[in-house]
Formats: structure tokens, C-alpha cells, sequence
């Protein structure tokens, strides 16, 4: 649990990121890209309890499937950035809505060799857990820049009239 508070308080102090669809990040520094990546293991290989093998046998199957989810999710992004019409990228969110259930389903069933059914389903919940609180940390970073900032402004403005 210490080890995962460390993690978490760490991602603090990240520069500012940048909410995507269903929970994603995107990072704009592979530093903190890489911070995220070990506190989410952290958190996920607590959160389920992994023992040591688990968590050897889990990681890599894991790692793969979350690969294969954002490649399926970057078919959407490509086709707005093309400028794709509207009943196409209503066509293509159900061809990709079917693409992520087959995903799932097959490494449903991969994972469940490894790891528990209720692990599985424990895992769903830790990664939406660990998304908000990550969301809910970048907002707070956001705040604190924000109101720095503000005092930087009142403090230039004192200086300022104190000239005049």
C-alpha cells in the first residue's frame, strides 16, 4: 500500500494531461507517461490482490490486450481527423463497439486462465477506480497552476502599481 501511495502522490506532480473518451489519457511527456503506467500496476496488481506468479502470468496478457483496445479505439480518432461524415462514424462506432466486444471476449477468456473469474471482474472496477482518480488528481494539478498563476498576476500587478 506504501509503495502505491508513493506512486499516486507522485503523479502530482505531473504537467498537465488531458482527459480522452471512456477515462483514456494521453500524456503529453513519456516521464510521466511512464509514472502512470508503473502506479496503474501498482494499483491494479493491488486492488486484485495478484500474488507474485499471478502477476507474472497476468502483466504480459494484459499489456496486449490494452495494445489491441487502443488500436481499435484509434480507428475513430483517425476517421474525425479525416473529416469523415457523420452516418460513417455512426457506422464505424458500431463496427468498433463489436470489434472491442470480440476483444474482450477473447482475452476474457485468456485472463481467466491466469487469474480468477472474480479477479477479472475486479479488474474492470480497479481500472475505472484508478482512471478517476487520476482525473480527479490532473483537475487538482490543474487548480494549483491555476492559482499560482493568479498570484503570480497579483504580485506583478502590486509591483506594477508600486512603480507607477
Amino acid at each position: 500500500m506504501r509503495i502505491l501511495k508513493i506512486f499516486l502522490l507522485s503523479l502530482i506532480s505531473l504537467p498537465a494531461l488531458a482527459q480522452e473518451d471512456e477515462g483514456e489519457i494521453i500524456q503529453q511527456d513519456p516521464k510521466a507517461e511512464q509514472k502512470i503506467k508503473a502506479a496503474h500496476a501498482a494499483y491494479i496488481t493491488e486492488r486484485l490482490g495478484l500474488t507474485p506468479d499471478e502477476a507474472e502470468k497476468f502483466w504480459p496478457v494484459y499489456r496486449e490486450y490494452a495494445q489491441k483496445r487502443q488500436a481499435i479505439r484509434q480507428q475513430m480518432k483517425d476517421a474525425r481527423e479525416k473529416g469523415t461524415t457523420e452516418k460513417d462514424l455512426l457506422d464505424l462506432d458500431l463496427k468498433i463497439k463489436q470489434q472491442q466486444l470480440d476483444l474482450e471476449k477473447d482475452y476474457s477468456g485468456r485472463l481467466q486462465r491466469v487469474i480468477t473469474p472474480q479477479k477479472l471482474m475486479n479488474l474492470r472496477q480497479a481500472e475505472r477506480d484508478f482512471n478517476k482518480l487520476l482525473i480527479r488528481q490532473i483537475q487538482q494539478r490543474q487548480i494549483q497552476q491555476e492559482r499560482r498563476q493568479q498570484q503570480r498576476e497579483r504580485t506583478q500587478q502590486r509591483l506594477q502599481q508600486r512603480n507607477n
